[in-house]
């Protein structure tokens, strides 16, 4: 049962669930900003517990309508077995119970047509094979006495019987069967029934039971049809000599009909099924019925407004009994079917007749067929009961054939280590710095994605896997924030694009993009995931189990920490700090480390197409429609390059002259600049790979010649950004962004070859199948050169250099390096040291170590407190440096 199941308005369903998940998205973000959790937790976590809100509340909403589409389009093939579960009592619940009647009333139609068109060839072939034996005697100068002539006509008032049965219920299912009532004196309808009756010579004795005075209003042919076709059918089934009884009675504002007989009666069990065409009491073989006749007499009883039914044979007696009940005058409107324009307008002496049969029983919601392909197998529906209803989602409408989810297999082994991972994240993170414990919680994070993934065997989730592993131990060797994040987010885009398979840089920026988008589409198969589990009986099993292991380990551990002073000091070594001001924080954290590495795994479990193969690129006609925009920027590079030699060679004299700016200033100046257009180069390259024709020798060396030089100028560009970077650096000292940037720069380059080699081997830059991943691959190593150098102690050195070389230091600076370049620093002269250096008073545990703060020995980089800044800038020397 699902929690709004009982709302009785779909209206009302959709205003408790904002207003719910309003309501819950307020409290949580107001208790994180209360505590001061950080908003780059606390969003996330506020958006994923309102999404599961959400969930909760929908669950089974609008799931009907969807089903319902997939029903229909089964329905649309043939396939009128199909039925929706539905359990609510809204609209949208009455639109699914409405649609599975609908549904079971087509059902019953298409039956009824296709026993009928089977029954009709079988009742017409009898006869028309006795006709065609006779005229083919006759032909043939046979059998041309009275008795084979009596035979033939026989049959064709057998056939003519027939066809007018059939042309009779064509007329009650096309609704054109009109009532004609008038006053009909029942007694003498009866006589003159059973006077037709006995002219099929049948050896059986009738019998009339109708009070004389008893008048009806009905239509006197109908209601005689009906008499007549239950007496044929009463002495067909009578045996011989046999007495078939009419009797008619008054019952109030009602009269009634029975026929009784002397046969061997209507089981039960068929009594339901007698009054179809062609039904169970179809006549025998040689009686020549043709199993119409109680169909017929159904239908004249419902448009008379009456009800016709076998009854038990009466106390004493055997055979059938059949009984019709009627009203002394027929309803204008007998069955409450709406009628359409082109129908007759029913009136007190013409009704229109009922187009449908009745109704069968709504059958069972049918489970549609399982999606085919290897997602989907026989052991997965064991496991998966729920997937079996592919009904699609409202998600698969958002994100469409980009990530499908075609009942992905649950995966409770996931979900458990994503649990863990985020209590580990709860318990481990909060109120620490980066160490030991942020090193456990990626690595348990980056197992549980490991295990999720498909795709462990080839090479390049391996590589990533490595890399993964080495770039989250940089938080526990060292110190300096800035590194150990630039790793620690470059480890996470590794060990995803491992889980997707990542290809072409688009593949690898789609895949960053997808990772939180996978909290969104994995929601169905987080649903699939429980239900795995309750649907095997183990839910209430798994929840209590944990339940009394909680409060087993709380209790008693309370118990036993408090006795012991040695238990509960080895408890505190393990155990966080739970106070009431951390709990929060605590939380909130468990929930973000969860949701994330739970989205990741579904990203491992269902990548989506993020390299999907693109349409061969049509090559430019004529040669000069691409390198004429090449050989422009080949133009503009050769400018530069001719400025930057003019520069080089006037010396600073002239760039005064020239521009106003000091050389420092002007090799600062561009340096973005250079950065930007060495980026742009590679597409250009990427452009100039696509467009150009390859299929002649020529068109192959314009090719290279065209993209080598431009390749050869970008390489001079990045010469002159990273010589200008050292000058600037030399001028005003080392700083981690200017490091930074000097290896980014010299990356930049390494592209612009490796998009050469590519190029000219006919691989485009954006489809190639390495060059994505070598980006990828060589910017994680960059990162790993950097944080292996130990980038603060390297800064720190060249400053401490730089000062007993010029003089020159800035203290201010060296202040706000991280503890690992403390050995670094305590070169400097004692009052230098002074003015960088302090005691460390930060107060840590095991779970937090790292090399870095252990070889800073209590050391730490802090500029000193004063109250007087003259002095203070007289004893800890500071220079003015330009902003990066």
């Amino acid at each position: 049962m699902t929690p709004l199941e009982r709302v009785s308005s779909i209206k009302v369903k959709l205003g408790l669930l904002v207003a719910a998940s309003a309501l819950v998205a307020a409290v949580v973000a107001s208790v994180g900003r209360v505590t001061g959790v950080s908003p780059w937790i606390s969003i996330p976590v506020t958006i994923g517990i309102a999404l599961a809100v959400t969930q909760l509340l929908a669950a089974g909403m609008t799931s009907p309508l969807r089903q319902m589409t997939v029903a229909a389009r089964r329905m649309a093939r043939g396939d009128y077995s199909v039925s929706v579960p539905v359990g609510g009592a809204d609209e949208v619940g009455q639109l699914g119970r409405a649609f599975n009647t609908m549904a079971s009333d087509l059902g019953a139609v298409d039956r009824q047509r296709r026993d009928l068109v089977a029954n009709v060839s079988h009742e017409l072939r009898t006869p028309l094979a006795a006709l065609t034996v006779v005229l083919e005697n006759l032909v043939d100068g046979v059998g041309s006495d009275p008795a084979a002539l009596q035979t033939a006509l026989d049959q064709a008032e057998r056939l003519s019987r027939l066809v007018e049965d059939l042309l009779d219920l064509a007329r009650v299912d096309a609704g054109k069967a009109p009532l004609s009532t008038s006053s009909v004196e029942l007694a003498s309808l009866l006589e003159a029934c059973v006077a037709e009756a006995r002219v099929n010579g049948r050896p059986v004795t009738y019998e009339i039971d109708a009070p004389d005075s008893l008048v009806v209003e009905a239509d006197a042919d109908r209601l005689s049809q009906l008499v007549v076709n239950l007496l044929d059918n009463a002495s067909r089934h009578s045996p011989r000599d046999g007495v078939v009884v009419v009797r008619a009675g008054l019952d109030g504002e009602r009269y009634h009909l029975e026929v009784l007989d002397s046969g061997p009666g209507v089981p039960v069990a068929d009594r339901s099924r007698v009054f179809e065409p062609f039904g169970t009491l179809s006549a025998s073989a040689e009686g020549g019925g043709t199993g119409l006749g109680l169909a017929i007499a159904r239908w004249v009883t419902d448009l008379h407004g009456g009800s016709i039914a076998f009854l038990d044979p009466l106390p004493g007696t055997a055979g059938a009994r059949v009984r019709v009940d009627l009203p002394l005058r027929p309803p204008a409107r007998p069955v409450p079917h709406p009628l359409t324009a082109s129908q007759l307008t029913p009136t007190h002496e013409e009704t229109q007749m009922p187009t449908t049969p009745p109704a069968a029983e709504p059958a069972q919601p049918a489970q549609p067929a399982e999606p085919a392909g290897p997602a989907k197998s026989a052991e997965t529906s064991a496991t998966d009961p729920k997937a079996a209803y592919a009904t699609p989602s409202v998600l698969d409408d958002i994100f469409g054939t980009y990530w499908p989810d075609s009942g992905v297999t649950g995966r409770f082994g996931l979900f458990i280590g994503a649990v863990v991972a985020g209590l580990l994240g709860g318990l481990l993170i909060p109120d620490r710095n980066a160490g030991l414990g942020t090193v456990v919680v990626l690595l348990a994070a980056g197992a549980v994605v490991m295990l999720a993934s498909e795709r462990r065997r080839n090479w390049f989730p391996i590589v990533c896997y490595v890399l993964f592993a080495l770039l989250s131990s940089v938080a526990v060797i060292r110190d300096a924030e800035w590194i150990v994040v630039l790793c620690l987010l470059t480890a996470i885009a590794v060990l995803l694009c491992a889980s997707t398979g990542a290809k072409t840089l688009l593949g690898i920026v789609l895949t960053g993009i997808s990772w939180p988008l996978a909290g969104l589409r994995g929601i169905p198969w987080l649903g699939r995931t429980l239900t795995s589990v309750s649907g095997r009986g183990h839910g209430a099993a798994v929840a209590r189990t944990t339940v009394l292991s909680l409060l087993g380990l709380v209790i008693f551990g309370l118990l036993f920490t408090t006795a012991d002073a040695v238990l509960g000091s080895w408890v505190d070594q393990f155990v966080p700090d739970v106070r009431p001001d951390t709990v929060v924080a605590r939380i909130f954290m468990t929930v973000f480390v969860f949701g994330v590495v739970l989205a990741a795994a579904y990203l491992a479990v269902n990548p989506p197409r993020i390299d999907r193969s693109e349409r061969t690129s049509q090559p430019v006609a004529n040669r000069y429609e691409w390198l004429a925009p090449v050989g422009v920027v080949v133009a503009v590079f050769a400018a530069f390059l001719v400025a930057q030699a003019t520069a080089v060679f006037g010396g600073e004299d002239y760039l005064r002259e020239t521009t106003g700016l000091t050389y420092a200033e002007y090799v600062h100046q561009g340096f973005g600049q250079l950065t930007v257009a060495t980026a742009l180069t590679l597409l250009v390259i990427w452009a100039a790979a696509r467009k150009a024709p390859v299929e002649t020798v020529a068109d192959r060396m314009w090719l290279r010649v065209a993209l080598g030089l431009l390749a050869a100028e970008a390489l001079v560009v990045v010469g002159s950004a990273l010589y200008r970077m050292h000058l600037y650096q030399e001028a005003y000292g080392f700083t981690q962004l200017r490091l930074l940037v000097d290896v980014f720069e010299a990356w930049l380059g390494l592209l612009v070859i490796v998009g050469l080699v590519a190029a000219v081997a006919g691989g485009a830059i954006g489809g190639g199948l390495w060059l994505g991943r070598f980006a990828l691959v060589s910017g994680a190593v960059a990162l790993l050169g950097i944080a292996a150098i130990n980038p603060d102690a390297w800064i720190a050195e060249h400053n401490v250099s730089r000062y007993e070389e010029t003089g020159k230091i800035d203290t201010d600076f060296l202040s706000g390096l991280s503890d690992d370049a403390v050995p670094a620093l305590e070169k400097l002269p004692e009052d230098l040291r002074g003015c960088v250096l302090g005691a460390n008073d930060r107060e840590g545990d095991w779970l937090e170590w790292n090399l870095g703060r252990e070889r800073a020995d209590g050391m730490t980089p802090t500029y000193p407190a004063t109250t007087d800044a003259t002095d203070a800038t007289a004893v800890c020397p500071s220079e003015t440096r330009y902003v990066d």
